[in-house]
């Protein structure tokens, strides 16, 4: 786990009157928002990613408002209560740090979810990007154990549905992405879930499970055990988080362009002009590059872009998985 640290001095001060104060409309300015303390919901527990994320920018946040930026965890529903607490806060100084699902297909797995990404919340930033790995447990029966990324699939493709793979539940990117990535190269395994990743990979070093898509930490560190085999990305590219690590893209695989992320996203009622301030703000704070550091460590490759950027992404993301689960017909209630 990272520490959290202040900003050297010559940051804070660029941050809180030169980048921030250009972004800040007068009339804002002239009436003096924030007035009080700031509220980051994070819908998921402390310790956890999203967590460490929110804890990141807050004291930095704190420093470039003039007010204290307090982390607060609601947790429960994959994030959504979290979620729907920022959706419908009303007291203007109210923002939040999601993952995908949150800020894109939440309501289309499930249609009572108590928000609506797209009309009730307005994104601010980006913050940082991942590929899953496709891994695999060594010594596979049927695998050629010097195969590459196509011969375990032309594995998998004749193992059809003896084959199973786990994820972290229904409705997860891991769930998604290995149902998208099924579509797109015509392998068959069962979906088995589990109450986390950590479960996923201890499950596959028992021989419950043939595949599974994991975060790169995680399975980076069963690969130097010599336990796990890495197949492949699934980005369009490779990743600094995973090195020496393939595409899937390079094995032939196509339209396949899968990572998890986090950003930041405000009240859809927040005014435009406090949205624009959080928004430069926490793309100053993510161009420091101790700040980028620490969330490199925390397993995040660092976008920091502008809300259009997000709002692409949450757009791109909401087209590719929504057509996965309206054809899978999969429901996550």
């Amino acid at each position: 786990m990272t520490s959290r640290r202040s900003l050297p001095r010559r940051f804070v001060l660029h941050a809180a009157f030169g980048a921030a104060s250009a972004l800040a409309a007068p009339a804002l300015r002239a009436a003096g928002w924030p007035t009080r303390p700031l509220r980051i919901v994070v819908g998921f527990p402390p310790g956890s990613s999203p967590d460490l994320t929110a804890r990141t920018f807050a004291d930095p946040l704190a420093q470039a408002l003039g007010q204290p930026v307090i982390v607060e965890n609601r947790v429960g529903a994959g994030g959504n209560i979290g979620a729907a607490a920022v959706a419908h806060a009303a007291d203007g100084h109210t923002f939040g740090l999601f993952i995908n699902g949150n800020l894109t297909i939440a309501r289309l797995l499930n249609p009572r979810v108590a928000y609506d990404p797209q009309k009730d919340l307005a994104p601010l930033a980006l913050i940082g990007t991942s590929p899953l790995v496709l891994t695999a447990p060594i010594g596979q029966t049927g695998v050629p154990s010097d195969g590459d990324a196509r011969a375990f699939l032309d594995a998998a493709r004749r193992a059809g549905d003896r084959w199973s793979y786990g994820t972290p539940g229904v409705g997860t990117v891991g769930h998604l992405g290995t149902e998208l990535l099924k579509a797109r190269t015509g392998i068959a395994p069962v979906h088995v879930p589990y109450p986390g990743y950590p479960q996923v990979a201890t499950a596959m070093l028992g021989g419950q499970l043939q595949l599974a898509l994991l975060p790169p930490a995680l399975a980076l560190a069963q690969a130097r055990t010599g336990r796990l085999r890495l197949i492949g990305l699934t980005s369009s590219g490779r990743s600094t988080l995973a090195p020496g690590v393939s595409a899937l893209s390079e094995a032939g695989v196509k339209d396949l362009d899968l990572e998890i992320w986090n950003g930041f996203a405000a009240p859809a009622a927040l005014p435009a002009e406090a949205r624009g301030r959080l928004s430069g703000l926490i793309a100053t704070v993510a161009r420091d590059p101790a700040i980028r550091a620490q969330l490199f460590q925390q397993g995040w490759q660092v976008a920091g872009t502008t809300a259009e950027g997000l709002a692409r992404r949450m757009a791109d993301d909401t087209k590719q998985l929504g057509g996965i689960i309206r054809a899978q017909g999969i429901r996550a209630e």
